[in-house]
């Protein structure tokens, strides 16, 4: 068996310890995490829904069909290849439970200050060279906005301090918004996801 590089292992060791966090006495656990895949491009979403923890994986019902049906289409990668090749985070990585009016109870700042430290470990260990935020609270993360035309189909150079990667945000694939559909959201989805495909890092993926 190969020797795993120390950066795998620390990943490895990450994502194992972020499957055990109970932080969050609201949240209902387990959490939710991707493959532990050393790649230099990272996928973030919101949160998981309720299909999400029985399943084990990210994006695993409606919305992640939506969603990986876009890579297939511009670039051409299927969920299998998506999944192994770019690592999957998200702002929250436990469920939120349901509120009364029956839909997902959006994250409290609290809860989103808590699980911050697994993502920022994560870019920190990764180094990546390409983030994609998913939704309105992923893109709130990097980005100040008030409507997602502000922001899909353009891409953003961000800096700090110890790192510097590049951002394409994308709407959230969720049947719920009919946003990404219709105009001028089905537009900026298209131009949003062949900046994706052109990517540098993306392309080295498929080397």
């Amino acid at each position: 068996m190969p020797r795993l590089s120390r950066g795998q292992q620390l990943l490895n060791e990450h994502v194992a310890l972020l499957r055990q966090c109970r932080r969050c006495p609201r949240m209902l656990p387990p959490p939710v995490s991707g493959a532990p895949v050393a790649s230099k491009v990272m996928l973030i979403g919101q949160a998981p829904g309720v299909k999400e923890p029985v399943l084990g994986k990210p994006f695993a019902w409606t919305a992640g069909r939506t969603l990986f049906g876009w890579f297939q289409q511009f670039c051409g990668m299927n969920e299998e290849q998506v999944r192994t090749q770019i690592y999957f985070a998200a702002v929250c990585r436990c469920f939120p439970g349901k509120t009364t009016a029956g839909g997902d109870r959006v994250p409290a700042p609290d809860e989103i200050r808590n699980c911050s430290t697994w993502m920022n470990d994560e870019i920190d260990l990764l180094q990546p060279q390409l983030i994609i935020p998913v939704g309105k609270l992923a893109i709130a993360q990097f980005l100040p906005f008030e409507k997602l035309d502000e922001v899909v189909g353009r891409r953003f150079r961000i800096r700090d301090k110890r790192r510097a990667f590049d951002l394409i945000p994308l709407p959230h694939p969720s049947g719920a918004s009919p946003w990404h559909r219709i105009p001028p959201g089905l537009g900026l989805l298209g131009k949003a996801m062949r900046r994706i495909a052109r990517h540098p890092a993306m392309q080295n993926l498929r080397r």
